[in-house]
């Protein structure tokens, strides 16, 4: 038995116009809890490095996250991630390299799904795959409607 609760507890009070929102029940939540694993994060740890050719997605369950980029001008910050979000789903479905760094602004709880992982739910667990998928849709296309979250599609 996993420790997932936490997460569906941060996932749930998320009311954030961009909020991961799947519509899994208890048990689906223990399922889908075995595809992921914990992470901890130290203040000032780099999740995601700007550049990186990585898939894995990440779901806060405590702390907050500081995404930022790094240009000709400075590092500009674009957005602050809370418990319930998601973090890693724009290279997830593009494969493209990493558009922001994800460092931790305290410490920090993620729950982290790697490609490989996610490709194994799809075969095993497929309509969990698929609620997967739509909920990071929805999270993907409300954040490319508000523009200044836009940029932050990591």
């Amino acid at each position: 038995m996993s420790n997932i609760q936490g997460l569906c507890r941060a996932i749930t009070q998320n009311t954030s116009y961009d909020a991961f929102a799947p519509m899994f029940n208890a048990q689906q939540w223990e399922l889908v809890a075995s595809y992921l694993q914990p992470f901890d994060l130290a203040a000032g740890q780099v999740l995601i490095d700007q550049g990186a050719n990585d898939r894995t997605l990440f779901f806060i369950e405590s702390g907050a996250l500081s995404v930022h980029v790094v240009g000709e001008s400075g590092q500009m910050r674009l957005a602050i991630l809370n418990p319930g979000s998601v973090v890693g789903e724009g290279a997830f479905f593009s494969r493209l390299p990493r558009s922001a760094n994800v460092v931790a602004t305290g410490a920090a709880r993620v729950w982290r799904l790697t490609a490989i992982r996610f490709a194994e739910m799809a075969n095993r667990q497929p309509g969990l795959a698929v609620e997967l998928t739509l909920a990071l849709g929805a999270v993907i296309a409300k954040r490319m409607v508000n523009k200044p979250k836009r940029v932050a599609v990591t």
